[in-house]
């Protein structure tokens, strides 16, 4: 079982797409066993199996809820990327799981994950989407119902990996070898090209770069004006994806870049961590 965390985003569709292999369809219901399990607070809310006939629309809706409800939420480093997707992948060798041996995995995955908290009243919004055979995905919003942005552990890729090697022994799957830890190796002092990799690496870096800060609250932007009512909307929401596509543009050739520059000094080089600078702070909106 090889666990996968994906790059979080703003909006649940990508990841649901991912998670389905097509794009999320607006109209019909999900086949009944798509969606294995959920957020336990949900049955709160909802009548009795009310879930079995939602669409995956309805789902996006459910996981978005507390970023529309919680417009200013953001994590530590004002990051508005709440949207957090991780999937699970059996050796192809594997048996077929059954349901309820899916949903087992799924909710020792999202407490491993800091996405459900035993006992907890205001947790994440998640479900376990099991769209393709051997596989399961985990879409959770960490914009807590509170407002507040769920903690996940610093070391969440190790834990992961060792849920998983606990998951394959419980369930009896194939389990896969622990690479051997590689004995330290002395690295030569950064060059003037490692150092110059570095700064650009950072200013092109998608998860705290600057660059993703200002995309963020374009895109952000864009998914608000789409839903005001006016002709003028969906143009302006338009306009405002092609620049932050363009902007991610810009992010891959800096990214490319700093990659020449890494290959020029070397192998050997190391890649020292510069001063991270502070990403832009929006102005503040009125309330919805």
């Amino acid at each position: 079982m090889i666990p996968r965390i994906n790059e979080r985003t703003h909006t649940p569709h990508d990841p649901l797409s991912e998670a389905l292999g097509r794009p999320v369809p607006f109209e019909g219901g999900l086949a009944e066993d798509t969606v294995i399990t959920y957020w336990p607070g949900l049955d709160d809310y909802t009548l009795d199996d009310e879930q079995a006939s939602w669409t995956a629309a309805q789902w996006a809706q459910h996981l978005e809820e507390p970023l529309l409800e919680h417009p200013f939420a953001a994590s530590p480093k004002d990051d508005r990327r709440a949207i957090f997707h991780l999937d699970v992948r059996l050796h192809p060798k594997d048996r077929d799981l059954s349901r309820a041996e899916w949903a087992e995995t799924a909710h020792r995955v999202a407490r491993t994950a800091g996405i459900e908290i035993p006992g907890g009243t205001n947790g994440c919004h998640w479900i376990a989407v099991q769209g393709r055979p051997g596989r399961l995905d985990l879409i959770a919003n960490l914009i807590r119902l509170d407002g507040a942005w769920q903690p996940q552990p610093a070391d969440l890729p190790q834990r992961l990996a060792g849920e998983a090697r606990r998951i394959e022994h419980d369930l009896r799957l194939t389990r896969l070898p622990v690479a051997p830890q590689q004995p330290a190796t002395v690295r030569a002092a950064p060059t003037s090209a490692t150092q110059f990799a570095a700064v650009l690496s950072q200013l092109a870096d998608e998860q705290d770069g600057p660059l993703a800060a200002v995309r963020a609250l374009i895109e952000h932007t864009a998914h608000r004006i789409a839903r005001q009512p006016g002709a003028q909307g969906p143009g302006t929401a338009h306009r405002l994806e092609w620049i932050a596509r363009r902007l991610h543009g810009i992010q891959q050739d800096i990214d490319a870049t700093a990659s020449t520059l890494r290959q020029a000094a070397g192998p050997t080089a190391s890649l020292p961590r510069m001063p991270t600078p502070s990403p832009p702070v929006p102005a503040a909106r009125s309330p919805r």
